[in-house]
């Protein structure tokens, strides 16, 4: 390492006893950053929901939030968790330009610099505990599970499994939007992981809070990622936009966020604790997660974003469009070199 080692705290140096010294910190950091973050980016994106009932006092242009050309709430078609894409892009950044939401965005710039100041001190504890207690570790690693890409993609596909036996089109909908909600926050998480280049506690090497290297090489990106992928969290961004997703499209499940917030705090101490993410990654991972998650799916009850009239048809649906292309398909047995088969055709 090049920097002193006066400058940071490295897993040797922080006796157990610091470690307790350090966990109200460290717990108090954790409840205000994530619970504040996901109050301030709900806020900004829930103030301006109008009711259905409310519509014929107010102009739907006072909604910007849910304004999309989009129906949340028809039956998605097919391919619309790729098509929309775009769109809910484009919805993200016009929403996050406008003057009203500066001050989130000027509280989530400062507690980010905040926390970077504190990182390496706030880590190092962590991690030494999960090297040395092998219950912490296991459930560290339980709850960083939940932030794997493979758990959401799972819920869309229950939710979709689901609404096909029971023909229940709310949980069809909840699966495209689980699938959408992750691509496009993703992206974005992305975007900025390849723009930042912020080092991983677990390859610190000038600099205790990790190096941020600009617009790194992205042959370099691709051989070493966790040199560079740290900031902002992926895990933590689409967890929380799932859950967003799924508590929105079920308002009468009132369990459904708190066990959901529950479980993204543990993904978020399991994250820094595989010294995987700094606590500063997190309060843009939080803003992005539940900033798309309001966005691709508004409260049914409540968007108002395209009129009563226009709606989706359902030969536009994933439903009816599985059905159809079932109808278009025949089977036949079929003789090959050998052995016999099955031959399969479908009609376009």
């Amino acid at each position: 390492m090049n920097f002193a080692q006066d400058d940071m705290i490295t897993l040797s140096e922080v006796p157990l006893i610091d470690f307790f010294r350090l966990q109200q910190k460290f717990f108090l950091v954790l409840l205000v950053f994530f619970f504040g973050g996901i109050s301030v980016s709900a806020r900004g994106q829930s103030t301006d929901r109008v009711t259905v009932s409310d519509t014929t006092r107010e102009d739907s242009t006072s909604s910007p939030s849910t304004k999309s050309s989009i129906d949340r709430r028809a039956v998605p078609g097919v391919l619309d968790f790729i098509t929309n894409l775009p769109m809910d892009w484009r919805d993200w950044a016009v929403d996050n330009i406008q003057l009203r939401y500066w001050p989130q965005i000027s509280l989530i710039a400062v507690s980010t610099a905040a926390m970077i100041v504190y990182d390496n001190q706030l880590w190092a504890p962590i991690a030494k505990e999960y090297n040395r207690n092998s219950t912490f570790q296991t459930a560290s690693d339980l709850f960083v599970d939940v932030g794997d890409g493979r758990f959401q993609f799972g819920l869309s596909a229950v939710y979709l499994g689901y609404g096909f036996i029971a023909g229940d089109k709310r949980a069809i909908r909840t699966a495209s939007q689980i699938t959408e909600v992750i691509l496009a926050s993703g992206g974005v998480v992305q975007l900025l992981k390849h723009v930042t280049g912020r080092e991983s506690p677990i390859d610190i090497t000038t600099n205790p809070t990790g190096r941020w290297d600009w617009f790194p090489n992205q042959i370099q990106y691709l051989d070493h990622t966790s040199h560079y992928d740290a900031f902002p969290s992926g895990h933590l961004a689409t967890a929380l936009a799932t859950l967003t997703v799924i508590a929105n499209n079920y308002p009468e499940q009132k369990w459904i966020n708190p066990v959901g917030y529950v479980l993204c705090a543990g993904l978020s101490v399991g994250l820094v604790a595989q010294s995987v993410h700094w606590w500063s990654d997190y309060p843009l991972a939080i803003a992005l997660g539940v900033g798309f998650g309001n966005l691709l799916s508004p409260n049914p009850d409540g968007d108002v974003s395209v009129p009563e009239t226009s709606k989706k048809k359902d030969v536009g649906s994933i439903e009816s469009g599985i059905t159809n292309l079932l109808a278009q398909t025949t089977f036949a047995p079929t003789a090959v070199p050998g052995g016999g088969g099955l031959l399969m055709s479908v009609r376009f």
